[in-house]
């Protein structure tokens, strides 16, 4: 029997199990019980306080905007900066290949936005490939987050530490898929991006 054949049949023998509950809109958490003044303590602990930033632009509909990864690099003087922002730079990040020495120590810091509800269980998904052949996949939980607000107006998260591989067989070009993804499963965005692993 397939594991999707297990898994159907126990949710068919479980037609009482938990469901969980629809989300709230910040509109929604904002006017909650306004009244009641733990709440209302409750709520600022959240971030929903009422100078919620505006959206990045009228009708954005989208609810976390990344708008910086920077590639921190221990034998560079100034971080590798992927404006995300910029249109141009979205074009031109999947054919850009930045140089990175071997058994540099390196980590990425993410800036981003969230805006119309709180965003639960964001994670940071990379699939790292060299000569079409994976290897390797990072899997970072980021944290859940409210929408920001004049106070913070942006988050910054940097992920663990790396090392770049070392070696004849290790040097070259690597493509990464970058993905953007919460609890409820959307994927926020997509990055297609690179580096060159050089000799030290």
């Amino acid at each position: 029997m397939s594991d999707d054949t297990e898994f159907k049949e126990f949710q068919d023998e479980n037609p009482d199990r938990y469901k969980v509950s629809a989300k709230k809109t910040l509109a929604e958490y904002q006017k909650l019980d306004a009244e009641d003044e733990s709440l209302a303590k409750w709520k600022e602990s959240l971030g929903l306080s009422s100078d919620t930033l505006p959206l990045e632009f009228p009708g954005d509909k989208r609810k976390v905007v990344i708008q910086k990864i920077q590639l921190l690099v221990d034998t560079e003087s100034q971080p590798i900066t992927f404006d995300l922002t910029n249109d141009q730079t979205l074009k031109e990040l999947a054919s850009t290949r930045h140089k990175i020495k071997e058994k540099s120590i390196y980590k990425l810091k993410i800036t981003f936005k969230v805006q119309h509800e709180i965003i639960t269980g964001l994670r940071y998904v990379q699939y790292i490939k060299k000569a079409g052949i994976a290897v390797d996949k990072i899997d970072d939980h980021l944290g859940s987050y409210a929408p920001n607000t004049t106070k913070k107006p942006f988050y910054e998260v940097e992920l663990p530490e790396s090392e770049a591989p070392s070696g004849f067989l290790a040097r070259g070009s690597y493509s990464a898929i970058s993905k953007f993804i919460d609890d409820d499963k959307t994927n926020h965005l997509t990055l297609n991006w690179g580096v060159e692993i050089v000799k030290k």
